[in-house]
């Protein structure tokens, strides 16, 4: 199980891979790692330039994130701990500009009183949405579609 390789253990790996696609790729960057809970880690890369490796709404960040976790389980044999990918601070920044249209639709359907669907987007951002809908009263979520078309519903409580 992971408890044979630490989480630190496991960051070292993400950085070492990440460090290695930069310099193959002719790209600088500052890593550090945040370890987020107890079974997860967080590897960030800051620097200029950086934005081809985020990609539109963070597609290329999220394969970005897969390789890494990838090449992390393949040099241990036992589970692997959750594994988060960073670059230019593109998830704190989404998750910041998500909080606020959160709560700029839960207004609309407080006024309203009428339930509001979103757009389909990853289980990440819907995170995002149901954890800042929590924090409001008077209204609540759920998910609802499949795969790539689940999308959140703000309601009234």
């Amino acid at each position: 199980m992971a408890s044979e390789m630490t989480l630190q253990e496991q960051g070292d790996a993400a950085r070492e891979f990440i460090a290695g696609l930069l310099e193959v790729l002719g790209m600088e960057a500052t890593l550090g790692a945040k370890t987020l809970d107890e079974q997860t880690i967080e590897i960030s890369a800051n620097g200029e330039g950086l934005g081809t490796l985020v990609g539109p709404r963070g597609s290329t960040l999220s394969a970005l994130q897969d390789l890494t976790r990838t090449a992390v389980q393949s040099r241990f044999s036992s589970r692997t701990d959750r594994i988060m990918v960073d670059v230019a601070r593109y998830r704190e920044r989404r998750a910041e500009a998500l909080r606020r249209f959160t709560q700029e639709q839960a207004a609309q359907v407080l006024e309203t009183g009428v339930e509001k669907p979103l757009e389909p987007m990853s289980a990440a951002d819907r995170k995002v949405i149901h954890d800042a809908v929590n924090e409001i009263d008077g209204v609540v979520t759920r998910s609802e579609g499949e795969d790539a078309y689940r999308f959140v519903v703000i309601s009234p409580e």
